[in-house]
């Protein structure tokens, strides 16, 4: 070969020269052509190491395959991040934990979600999930034409091609095994990398959470409108209210407000806490030392609660088998008595239960230790003087069996205005005043023809009892107040006082439940709404010591008086629709924003003084009838 036999090299000419020789052989082209091809192969393969005739003798065999498994197998849902910051601080703002989650696990993370992050020594962090984002794997620009239409074209998402980061809040240090399992403020930081695991043991998320073992059954923790599960069984992770002496008193005379709009729910869910309150081992330790039950009173409003007294006949079997391994109460209450009040031209049906019924009525003689019974919402501050002088003077005058009905004869007495405004009392102006609104009391709510309540308190408070008092059957709103504010003071005098007309109500620990809670208890400008807001705000405050709770029910909590709604230490909200209503239930506003969109059955609870705010979910079945 000379030196002309080379011509100018083109890297064209020399693929299109193969391309050639590769589309002849394909086309069936010479026999030299054809033979070329394994002298190639052999030439190629000598070139890497090997023999011309070791690699044709290779490429008639297959490669040989062997099995392999990793070593190890990965363990949480991912790891530690320190690269967007890792930071504990005192200051919840100031906080910086963040988890990197593998691309098998991402499917399965959901807001609010609780982890474990452990520490060396055995120690664990136990967090929720607070924000997820996807960030990008590979400096790149994914907001392009090219970039969305291959996306578009695409049916899988590529998950390696991005990070998924977690943000972590920190809720408190677990440490211990067992009973001796314990929870402290967070006040380290975990190490990078520190594998991150779902929480998924029952201890380990109670004590994380301040969640005690023991007390009155609300429902079951959830995340999401999801049950947590954990390995035990049952799988899911009750939560209790505290109901003993052990860490303070009982949360039931610490008082309970449920919320909740209408069809999420509430009634079912304020029948399944009352029943457990009814339970026969359910006592609580008197100043005498004596063990008492609890009674509930309780108002109603559209005639449901007496359905307690029955069983609920949509409850199986099985469903009652796992409410007995779980300790939770269940079946109609025996001890149930509706107290019907007796009111001219109304009839209570009452078919809904086979409850015991026992009528009453409202003696006018309560008006004495409660005036603003007949006050009205129009009597102002300058005439409710007034209306006190004129009701001692008449009971100094007929005793206790005064009656309405004297009442108004007694202001009929022309005499008695003119003596009183002669002496400067009371102003003959003030005395019309007071006699209109005295007047404008609904007719036939006083001393019908029934026993008096303030004769049947053995009926009314009954340890381990409930009384139900309803008042669907009442005409109007009027006479429904009426009763429900005398029935409620009645509760609540002999309670705070130290000469009650009635031992029964004083020495029993009572439960008084009251739906509707804002048409009795709100806040407004009358003397009527103050003396009521006064003294039911007393009773909350006093409630520790007397052993009195109450248990406000309400589709309007932003109406219910601040005094007596600050008194409330256990919040259940359920799906609420009006911004002004989740508002004012002053919950944390990463839970207030589900309110509006949880299900029938679903409910936050608040309870400070019980645990960490909390998703739950109530049971499917009441425990009780409940039509």
């Amino acid at each position: 070969m000379t030196l002309e036999d080379f011509t100018e090299f083109s890297g064209d000419d020399d693929a299109d020269g193969r391309a050639d020789e590769v589309d002849s052989a394909a086309d069936g082209g010479s026999a030299a052509d054809a033979d070329d091809a394994p002298g190639d192969a052999a030439r190629a393969d000598a070139s890497a190491g090997g023999s011309g005739s070791d690699a044709r003798g290779d490429a008639e065999d297959d490669f040989t395959a062997y099995d392999a498994t990793p070593a190890g197998s990965d363990a949480g849902l991912g790891v530690v991040s320190v690269s967007q910051g890792l930071r504990v601080a005192e200051e919840e703002e100031e906080t910086s934990l963040k988890a990197f989650v593998t691309t098998g696990n991402r499917e399965s993370v959901r807001l609010g979600k609780y982890l474990l992050i452990p520490y060396p020594d055995g120690e664990r962090l136990f967090c929720r999930i607070t924000g997820l984002e996807y960030a990008q794997e590979f400096q790149s620009d994914d907001a392009t034409e090219i970039h969305a239409r291959r996306q578009m074209r695409r049916d899988d998402f590529a998950e390696r091609d991005y990070k998924f980061v977690a943000d972590l809040e920190p809720m408190s240090v677990v440490y211990g095994a067992g009973d001796d399992m314990k929870r402290r403020m967070t006040d380290r930081v975990p190490k990078p990398g520190a594998v991150v695991e779902e929480a998924a043991d029952d201890a380990e998320i109670k004590t994380g959470l301040k969640i005690p073992d023991d007390g009155v059954f609300l429902g079951h923790l959830s995340v999401g409108g999801e049950k947590v599960r954990t390995a035990a069984e049952p799988p899911t992770v009750d939560y209790r209210v505290k109901d003993d002496y052990a860490d303070g008193d009982p949360l039931a005379f610490r008082h309970t407000l449920v919320a909740g709009g209408t069809g999420s729910g509430k009634t079912h869910a304020s029948k399944n806490v009352l029943r457990q309150y009814l339970d026969s081992d359910r006592t609580y330790p008197m100043g005498d030392g004596r063990e008492s039950r609890m009674a509930v009173v309780q108002f109603d409003p559209q005639d449901e609660y007496a359905q307690m007294h029955d069983d609920n006949p949509d409850l199986d079997d099985a469903f009652a088998r796992r409410l007995e391994r779980e300790g939770i109460a269940h079946g109609g209450h025996d001890d149930t008595v509706a107290l019907v009040p007796r009111v001219a031209n109304a009839t209570y049906p009452g078919e809904g239960h086979r409850a015991e019924r026992v009528e009453f009525t409202i003696p006018f003689s309560l008006a004495d230790d409660m005036p603003w019974l007949v006050a009205g919402s129009g009597l102002n501050d300058n005439q409710y003087p007034a209306l006190l002088t004129l009701l001692n003077r008449f009971f100094d005058d007929y005793g206790d069996s005064g009656t309405y009905s004297q009442f108004l004869s007694y202001l009929d007495d022309p005499a008695l205005k003119e003596e009183l405004h002669e002496s400067g009392r009371v102003h003959e102006a003030t005395f019309d005043a007071v006699k209109r609104r005295v007047r404008g009391v609904p007719s036939g709510v006083f001393d019908q023809d029934a026993k008096p309540i303030t004769e049947l308190d053995h009926t009314l408070v009954r340890p381990g009892g409930l009384s139900v008092v309803p008042t669907y059957h009442l005409p109007t709103s009027r006479q429904k107040e009426i009763v429900v504010l005398a029935v409620a003071g009645l509760l609540v005098d002999d309670k705070l006082s130290n000469d009650p007309s009635s031992d029964r109500i004083k020495e029993t620990p009572l439960l008084v439940g009251m739906d509707e809670a804002h048409n009795f208890l709100a806040d407004a400008d009358n003397v009527q709404a103050q003396k009521v807001v006064q003294k039911f705000t007393e009773a909350a405050k006093q409630g520790r010591k007397e052993r009195l709770g109450l248990f406000l029910i309400t589709q309007d909590p932003q109406d219910v008086a601040e005094s007596v709604f600050k008194q409330v230490n256990t919040k259940i909200v359920l799906n609420l629709g009006d911004e002004d209503a989740i508002s004012s239930v002053n919950i944390p506003t990463n839970l207030a924003g589900k309110v509006p969109y949880m299900e029938k059955g679903q409910m936050v609870v608040y309870s400070p003084d019980n645990s960490e705010p909390v998703e739950l979910i109530g049971l499917s079945e009441c425990v009780t009838r409940h039509d």
